[in-house]
Order: structure tokens, then C-alpha cells, then sequence
């Protein structure tokens, strides 16, 4: 398995947003929820970051990380395609950058199969860690050391 870090354009970065855009569409949010249409303009944005990273694991998935502050990283858009579901990838891409804790946030209810991912992980409930938390979401953290 060879994961690829996104930080310019071209094919890679490309087929990034068409794996985010596949992930959006898989449980139906319209694009402007959460600003996820300017996110999806704007990779590798935040994710480029000299802490962050967007990576893709080439015609199957992907995943973001982005800092939250030193010892935070926020995991965002954790996306596997079925096919590629229950073979231990999303556990290959939920990769460690450096800090002490990843937190993420999810829609529990359209994403049963990403909250037993987590749950396996060792992620637990937390409260919410942005000032504007996304109404109905499931904060979950994961303690690194």
C-alpha cells in the first residue's frame, strides 16, 4: 500500500477532490454544509500545512489531517470506497503526524461504519474542540501519548 501526500496540483491532487467529492455525496449533504465547497476549491488548503497533510491512497481512499493548535491535529474526510471497506486501510491512513491528540468530528447516524472504524481505533467521545461545533455531530478524541 503506498500512501501519497498531496501538497500541489496535478493528477493526485485531482483525484483527491474526486474522492472527497464521492465522500460527500455517499450521505447526501448538500456543499455548501460546513463550507465543504470552498474547501473542496481550495486543497489542499489547511491540510498542506508543515504539520498537516492530505493523503490519498491512489483509486481507493483518502484522509486530512489538520493542526489544531501544537499538540491537536483534527482528522478530517476519512473516505475508503467500498470495495476497499474491511481490509485494514482506514486504519493505514489514520496515520500518527506527531501530536498528542486527534480529534474528529462525524454524523454518527449517516456513518455507522466510520464510528465503529474510530471506535476500533481507541477514539472515545469527547466534547466539542472547535468554538462553533457542527449541530448533531459526535466529537471523538484519540490520545497519541
Amino acid at each position: 500500500m503506498q500512501l501519497v501526500r498531496v501538497d500541489a496540483p496535478g493528477p493526485w491532487l485531482e483525484e483527491a477532490r474526486a474522492l472527497f467529492a464521492e465522500y460527500w455525496r455517499s450521505f447526501g449533504f448538500t456543499p455548501c454544509f460546513q463550507g465543504f465547497d470552498r474547501e473542496l476549491e481550495a486543497l489542499p488548503g489547511a491540510y498542506a500545512s508543515p504539520r498537516g497533510a492530505l493523503l490519498l491512497l491512489p483509486g481507493q481512499g483518502c484522509v486530512a489531517v489538520r493542526p489544531l493548535d501544537a499538540e491537536t491535529a483534527e482528522m478530517k474526510r476519512l473516505y475508503l470506497r467500498p470495495a476497499a471497506r474491511g481490509a485494514g486501510l482506514g486504519r493505514a491512513l489514520a496515520i500518527e503526524q506527531g501530536f498528542a491528540r486527534l480529534v474528529l468530528d462525524t454524523m454518527a447516524e449517516q456513518m455507522p461504519e466510520a464510528v465503529a472504524l474510530y471506535r476500533s481505533l481507541g477514539f472515545r467521545e469527547a466534547p466539542p474542540y472547535l468554538p462553533e461545533p457542527t449541530p448533531g455531530a459526535l466529537c471523538l478524541e484519540l490520545r497519541l501519548r
